[in-house]
């Protein structure tokens, strides 16, 4: 097959790969840079619109009929298995030619030179459920006639993927409907086969993965910064300074206290100045209301390579925060989670109906992102620095719609494909003031955000 049939195949199933696309360009940012491995005309990753594209294929025609076509990415012709390429990318792309390698995880073992600690690899794949369907739309000339394809079903590429040493993030099905009937086709794709049960019946496969051969930057060369929201949590500053650990080669703590009535913000500037020689403090006050906003705020003022969450309630006690930094410095997890439903709580640490609302959300996020998360509301979060720019440059993404901050962090760490990692934490009854938790008020407000990300997540 040349370019050219290639291409009208391409058009008379446009409404498949205008749903492929799209539904990749909600992994891969515009402006990305790029490798496609088995790229063919270029069509896909032109779509993409990177800022640096790469195509590789093994196919001289396709190679030819992509540089000039498609002239604005670069191609060359050269065998997956045996890539020579000088550069890394922010992702690589195998699209619907994983089944024609002849060797798949001699591929996988081939790409880790082109990996950064941040390159992701995105797979898409034909659900061999389909086979029977596929092979007769060929027969009726309805389909784009292929050689015969390796037998490789979800979880021999997760096996595959795991031999060669790469990390599994995400792994779903799209697509239940590939022809087109107007707003019909859309409401069964976007909606209905994004379901339980039966997203296990859609066409694409899709993976998404990191690899665990690339070097992170050793533990000790890097930065912490504590940032702490504080409203009427006078009584715990004192104890949130001493008791915070040294991690990594700095620490600092930064505060940001927010319309306190109990002299938070005296008590957090009497104690800074207190302590200025032996720790390193910033404080400052939030400009507007809510934790989320306190946070971001504290995020501004850190210099640190990692970024903790730690409440000024102090219900997780300062000394579990080695754990978290263990965890993002290793290269274990790239969004670290605290997990409260582990281990036994002090009595009165959790009211009951909080603890119900805890589970809730667990299973619903968990269903949600696609990596298992028990307790989304743990105030103790970590993240890079590094990470954290790219999430608040896709903000807009989600908007402005989370006044706690959890979800701003949740929502954005999945949307970029980041490694989440629970620590099981013990979970302490307050020693000092009241919860600033309106637990139906903001249990409401959760079950709103949930709606939302559904839309913007879920069923796209």
């Amino acid at each position: 097959m040349n370019g050219e049939e290639r291409e009208k195949w391409i058009r008379k199933n446009a409404y498949y790969h205008k749903s492929l696309v799209k539904h990749l360009r909600f992994i891969i940012p515009e402006g990305s840079s790029v490798l496609e491995i088995g790229c063919g005309t270029g069509y896909l990753l032109d779509q993409l619109r990177p800022a640096r594209g790469v195509g590789i294929d093994i196919s001289e025609e396709m190679i030819r009929f992509a540089r000039i076509h498609r002239p604005g990415n670069v191609y060359f012709e050269m065998n997956a298995e045996r890539i020579n390429l000088d550069a890394t990318f922010d992702y690589v792309i195998i699209s619907d030619t994983i089944g024609s390698f002849r060797d798949v995880q001699m591929v996988f073992e081939a790409i880790h030179h082109v990996f950064t600690p941040q390159t992701r690899l995105v797979i898409t794949s034909t659900n061999f459920l389909w086979r029977p369907v596929l092979n007769l739309a060929e027969t009726l000339g309805l389909k784009m006639p292929q050689k015969r394809q390796n037998w490789l079903d979800i979880s021999d590429i997760i096996s595959l993927l795991h031999l060669a040493d790469f990390d599994l993030i995400d792994h779903h099905r799209k697509m239940i409907f590939p022809g087109y009937i107007p707003f019909i086709s859309n409401f069964l794709n976007r909606y209905i086969g994004n379901l339980p049960l039966i997203n296990g019946l859609g066409l694409i496969t899709c993976l998404v993965a990191r690899s665990k051969r690339v070097a992170c930057e050793p533990a000790s060369e890097m930065s912490v910064s504590v940032i702490i929201p504080a409203r009427n949590e006078k009584g715990n500053i004192e104890a949130l300074i001493q008791r915070t650990p040294q991690m990594g080669k700095h620490t600092e703590l930064v505060f940001v206290e927010g319309n306190s009535t109990d002299q938070t913000w005296e008590e957090i500037q009497r104690l800074g100045a207190h302590y200025q020689e032996s720790h390193d403090i910033k404080w400052a006050q939030q400009d507007g209301k809510g934790k989320g906003d306190a946070v971001r705020k504290g995020y501004s003022l850190a210099s640190g390579d990692i970024l903790m969450i730690l409440d000024a309630d102090m219900t997780v006690a300062p000394e579990e925060l080695p754990k978290f930094f263990n965890a993002i410095a290793s290269g274990k997890g790239e969004y670290i989670n605290g997990s409260r439903l582990v281990y036994p709580m002090e009595k009165q640490a959790m009211r009951f109906l909080n603890l119900l609302g805890n589970k809730f959300f667990s299973l619903a996020f968990s269903w949600l992102l696609g990596q298992n998360l028990k307790d989304t509301l743990c105030g103790t979060k970590v993240i890079s620095k590094k990470n954290y720019l790219k999430l608040a440059a896709n903000r807009s993404y989600f908007g402005d719609f989370d006044p706690f901050g959890d979800f701003d962090l949740i929502f954005g760490s999945a949307k970029l494909n980041l490694k989440f990692v629970e620590i099981p934490i013990r979970y302490r009854a307050r020693t000092y003031g009241e919860t600033n938790i309106s637990r139906f008020k903001h249990g409401w407000l959760l079950l709103r955000m949930t709606a939302f990300a559904l839309q913007k997540i879920k069923f796209t």
